[in-house]
This record gives structure tokens, sequence and C-alpha cells, in this order.
């Protein structure tokens, strides 16, 4: 302290500007290489402890990832960029992955013999239980609603007793058909050519079934700057039941695909959705409309609370996006542009009889869904500032109680209590 005063003292007793200036950049310009270089070299060899802030630790992962490189080669800096800037400097790791799934491609479609290793019925009924409202789980609290003149889009959010919180959502698209939308969700090559979806920055199939549809796919998703990058091996297949389309989306175990330190391996994941043909909101008593029922989780190696306030904040300006997406693609189609080899993939269902339906109805578990929309949630602390800054405002103005109680009225219409 004595130091910094005296440096002060040192720089008010210039006679002129720029000798303030010239003893203000000696004071500040050490201090500011010193905070530099301990910043880089503490993200350099930062302990595994502190990587566990933003992502849960993996044993496995711990086990298998390779060593990481030293932090003075240039991939290791590119690594740490964001994936937008990245991305002009070619996605480090891209090469590597293509080798290594030309070989798991070369193996053939094994693993797809028996369809229940990837995606089985299993999984449709649980996507019926939850379409339904039969699954049994907590009540579903309502987020949002927004709409757009060809789209109307509600969000719901549940906590379950264990793991990352849920949502569900319904997206209604006027003038669309069910398997339209089906193409277009399955659709990887135009999600990344559009980019509708820009989160997404590679993919690729692994393996596929002619018969059912079923595929593994190996996608990549870019984060936000302080989080790298996330990489999922995902099963996906498509049911017909009556005239709606269930689609399974579901992370699964690939150990011939090693993992890495960056991107993240996302072990848990769920994102499947119910496609259907519903009357449109415009009252033309027509099926012109079609209506996409999501339920989607994930473990994504973030703290639930960080990860739930990011989703909020986020949702509505990711799902807007969807909208022209899909429009883009119906004029792709229209004009006679071939589909790409996912979309393809997406047609070949497995339809499923009545007798399935009926089997299932008998199950009378049943999860609310809450209408009240869900209140935002208020940080004590934040209560406290607020309550502390109006006291202090109170304290500071000799203006009466009446001054000093608009005050408080103020700040208690914020913090929302007495």
């Amino acid at each position: 302290m004595g130091y910094v005063l005296s440096a002060v003292a040192r720089v008010l007793e210039q006679p002129t500007a720029w000798g303030a200036v010239w003893e203000m950049a000696l004071l500040a310009g050490p201090l500011w290489a010193a905070a530099l270089i301990g910043l880089l070299l503490g993200w350099a060899w930062r302990p595994r402890w502190a990587a566990g802030l933003v992502a849960t630790t993996d044993g496995n992962a711990a086990a298998l990832a390779p060593a990481q490189p030293p932090f003075v080669t240039l991939d290791f800096w590119k690594a740490q960029l964001p994936a937008r800037l990245r991305a002009p400097l070619g996605y480090a790791g891209t090469a590597v992955l293509q080798q290594e799934e030309d070989k798991v491609s070369a193996q053939g479609s094994s693993e797809m013999a028996n369809e229940e290793l990837v995606v089985g019925k299993d999984d449709l009924v649980n996507l019926w239980k939850l379409v339904e409202g039969r699954d049994g789980g907590p009540a579903w609290i309502k987020m949002m609603e927004k709409s757009l003149p060809t789209m109307t889009y509600q969000a719901w959010r549940r906590d379950a007793q264990t793991g990352p919180p849920q949502y569900q959502s319904s997206t209604i698209f006027e003038n669309a058909t069910p398997e339209e939308v089906r193409d277009f969700f399955g659709d990887d090559e135009f999600r990344m050519s559009n980019k509708w979806d820009d989160m997404l920055i590679y993919h690729k199939t692994l393996e596929e079934c002619q018969t059912t549809g079923t595929m593994k796919v190996h996608w990549v998703r870019k984060f936000p700057f302080f989080c790298s990058d996330r990489e999922y091996i995902i099963g996906r297949r498509i049911w017909k039941l009556g005239g709606a389309y269930y689609c399974v989306t579901k992370g699964i175990p690939c150990s011939s695909i090693p993992r890495r330190n960056k991107p993240r391996r996302v072990d848990l994941y769920y994102s499947s959705w119910c496609i259907r043909a519903v009357e449109s909101k415009r009252g033309n008593g027509g099926l012109t409309a079609c209506e996409i029922l999501l339920f989607h989780h994930e473990d994504m190696g973030i703290p639930y609370e960080i990860a739930k306030l990011g989703i909020r904040q986020g949702m509505w300006g990711c799902v807007k996006k969807i909208e022209p997406g899909l429009r883009a693609y119906q004029e792709a189609r229209a004009a006679g542009e071939p589909a790409s080899k996912s979309a393809l993939m997406a047609r070949i269902n497995t339809k499923v009889g009545d007798n399935f339906v009926r089997s299932l109805e008998s199950n009378s578990d049943e999860s609310e869904i809450v209408e009240a929309e869900e209140k935002p949630a208020r940080s004590n602390v934040a209560r406290f500032l607020v309550l502390g800054g109006a006291v202090a405002l109170a304290c500071t103005l000799d203006q009466g109680l009446l001054t000093k109680a608009l005050i408080f009225g103020v700040a208690r219409k914020f913090v929302g209590q007495r």
C-alpha cells in the first residue's frame, strides 16, 4: 500500500501532463505485463480441478484422453479460440476426425445388425409416454410463448430428481407437412449449409441401416468462448404411428472414436420429437399446419443452474432461426434440388400398428403441465444489492420521509418483497 501511495504522489508531483502520463506508464506497464503473463501461464498449466469448474470431471474420459499438448504449440492456441474465430483457421481436429471415422465406416454396419443396440422399441415407448403425458415425471412449468406470422412456439421445463433439467416445446409451422418437417430436421447437410442451426460445425454419418433407417452420427457443436466445443455420438431412428412420426435421437456409446480433451464428449443426450399435422391457427378448418413436440435434455458438463440461465436467455434466439430455414428448405425442394443422403435416410421409417398403442394405453401415469408462467430466478445477492443501494440513497438524500418512502417503494418493486 505504501508503494502505491508513493507512486501516486510521484504522479501528482509532475509539473507537466506528459510527465504524469510517463510516470503512470512506468507504474502500470509492469503490472499489466505481469498480469498477462500470469494469465497465460495459469491457463496453459491449469490443473484438472480448475477445468471442473465449468465441466464435470469424467473419470473414463480422463483415462482415455490423450495428454494435452504443450502450451507453446500453434494448435494449442488455435484450440483456445472460440469456434467462430477458429473457423477461418480451419477446425482443429477435423482431419483427425475424418481419418478415424473413415476407418469406422470401413468396418461396415456390424452394430446395426442388432437394432436394439442403438435405438429400439423401448425408446419408442418412452417417447410415446412423453407425448401423451404418461411418463410419470414431475410437472412441467411453462417458460415462454412466442410467435411469428407463420410459427407459434411454446416451451416448458421441469427439474428431474436426478440428471439435468428437461425441456418440452411445441412448435407449429403454418403451411407445412409432416413429411417436409421430418426431412428438414433429418437433413444434416442442409442444417450446416443453410446455417439455421449455427451451433453445428461438423457432422459425419458413421453407420446406417437401410432396413430400419437407424443411423449412428457424429456431431461437433460449438459452445460459448468460455467452454470448449462439444461432440456427440448419437443414434436416431424414426417410427410412423398413424399419421405422426416419432423421431428418437439419443447419445450412444462408441468405443471406435477415442475421447479427447477438446471437443468434450457429451454422453447423456436426449432430443426426440413427435411430428404431426394439426389444424391451422388461422381457423381455415384444414390440417395445413405441422406441430413438432420436442423433448430435450443433455448433460453438457456445465453446472445446471448456469445451463438453465443460458438456455432460457438464448432459446428464442435459436428457435426463431428455424422458420426461415424451413421455408428455404421448402423452396429448395420445390425447385427440384435433390434430397441429401441424410434426408433420404429420414424417409426410411418403421411403421407401427394400432395394437401397439392399445397395449400402452393401460398405463395411467400422467405428468402435469403447469400453465403458470415460470418466474425468473432471483438471486439473494441481487436482492441485497438493490436494498442496500436504496438504503444508501435514502440516507444520503435529506429530502424528508416522502422521498425516502418513494425510494424504498421503487426498490421493493425490483426485489418483489416487502
